[in-house]
């Protein structure tokens, strides 16, 4: 399908990447180390196919496929909303591993989960109840109060900020880069991801960060990160 995918071209049947803390946004990036060998396989039909395969995180933080505590259950549950991607780049390594560049095409509502294939699950897709075919890209937030609170939370963290480089982001890649790139709390990450518009999701992100900076959270960092 060439170097991209429209959000038509999606399909209904999507192979799933679940992983805890790990998200995708529409138009985001995101760079994978797929080692297991399930996941090779489900990289590996993908590149034989559409190139497309989605990522979810479990309902419940943990790796996925392995029995909750207690309980017999060999699936985690998994969220009902997640995003799919293309791959973008792809690169296989010696050791048969993947190297690869997920670029976020539409989110997705998890309709019902299928049998297992080559060892990946599936799951049946709806997009249509999201928006993300259509970006806004003259969209606004509310920059100089994203700004602040930005140096509040970076403050606590003891991350170091470039803001010269944050400065020259258009609006709504910025809202999008920092859901996808700052470690917040998987579930905070996922209410960022099934926000339903821009403007609620630099709602959400803002209270995040305004939260985050206002405590005392020096013990969770380093002086020396940086967020780019």
């Amino acid at each position: 399908m060439g170097e991209s995918i429209s959000a038509t071209e999606l399909p209904e049947i999507l192979p799933v990447f679940p992983l805890t803390g790990t998200l995708l946004l529409p138009g985001t990036t995101l760079p994978l180390h797929i080692f297991e060998p399930r996941y090779r396989s489900m990289v590996e039909d993908a590149l034989r196919g559409d190139k497309v395969f989605g990522m979810v995180q479990p309902f419940v933080p943990q790796e996925d496929n392995r029995p909750l505590p207690g309980t017999e259950k060999e699936t985690p549950e998994l969220y009902h909303v997640g995003c799919a991607g293309y791959i973008e780049k792809w690169e296989k390594t010696p050791d048969g591993h993947y190297a690869i560049y997920l670029r976020g095409v539409n989110r997705f509502r998890l309709e019902e989960e299928l049998p297992l294939h080559r060892g990946y699950r599936r799951v049946k897709a709806n997009y249509e109840v999201f928006s993300d075919a259509k970006p806004d890209e003259t969209w606004h937030c509310d920059r100089p109060a994203l700004r602040r609170a930005l140096e509040g939370y970076a403050k606590a963290l003891g991350f170091q900020m470039q803001l010269e480089e944050i400065d020259r982001i258009q609006d709504m890649d910025l809202v999008n880069g920092l859901s996808v790139s700052l470690p917040l709390h998987p579930a905070e990450k996922q209410a960022l991801l099934e926000a339903p518009s821009l403007d609620d999701r630099a709602v959400i992100l803002l209270d995040l960060l305004k939260l985050e900076g206002a405590s005392d959270l020096t013990s969770s960092g380093s002086s020396s990160r940086t967020i780019n």
